[in-house]
């Protein structure tokens, strides 16, 4: 999530205990989160997920890491613009009521088109979401990034099967 102070926290963010039953071991997961919250450190410090949030000290930081990923997924948050601005994959947790800018009863943005929006129902339950989510990482493959050649004699690029976390 972004700031614990945010209006509408209580309703967007979710502990690290309850997404990471969810989280594929197939991947690699990286963690965007600059400021951990005490609930979710224990559980970040087990989980095999690699942070770099004493490298995070601005946008510019963080944009840097969030170009190495192949896909991000995440609930509402500034780090979200960013990627979906980067035109990076994103796939976004949503609240029942989200913020405006998110628009109501689709799946996309017109904003960001590489951004995928995964909403909660009337229920308010992010357990169906997160269910979603699980299937289709479960389907998803990452891709290489088109359009930029190997220098001479490379090998062509990979993908890396990172893929980035921000508070969940």
């Amino acid at each position: 999530s972004g700031r614990a102070t945010h209006n509408n926290d209580h309703n967007r963010s979710l502990s690290l205990s309850r997404m990471l039953p969810h989280l594929s071991e197939k991947f690699e997961w990286i963690s965007l989160q600059k400021e951990v919250r005490p609930a979710d450190q224990p559980v970040l410090a087990t989980a095999g997920i690699r942070t770099f949030a004493e490298h995070l000290h601005d946008f510019a930081d963080t944009a840097a890491l969030v170009e190495q990923l192949d896909l991000m997924v995440s609930v509402d948050t500034s780090v979200v613009h960013l990627a979906g601005a980067l035109g990076k994959p994103v796939w976004v947790l949503l609240p029942e009521v989200p913020d405006w800018r998110w628009l109501m009863q689709r799946p996309d943005t017109p904003w960001y088109p590489t951004m995928r929006l995964y909403r909660q129902g009337a229920d308010k339950n992010y357990d169906p979401v997160l269910s979603r989510i699980s299937a289709d990482l479960a389907q998803w493959t990452p891709k290489a990034t088109p359009g930029i050649a190997p220098p001479p004699g490379a090998a062509p690029p990979q993908p890396t099967d990172a893929i980035g976390w921000f508070r969940l």
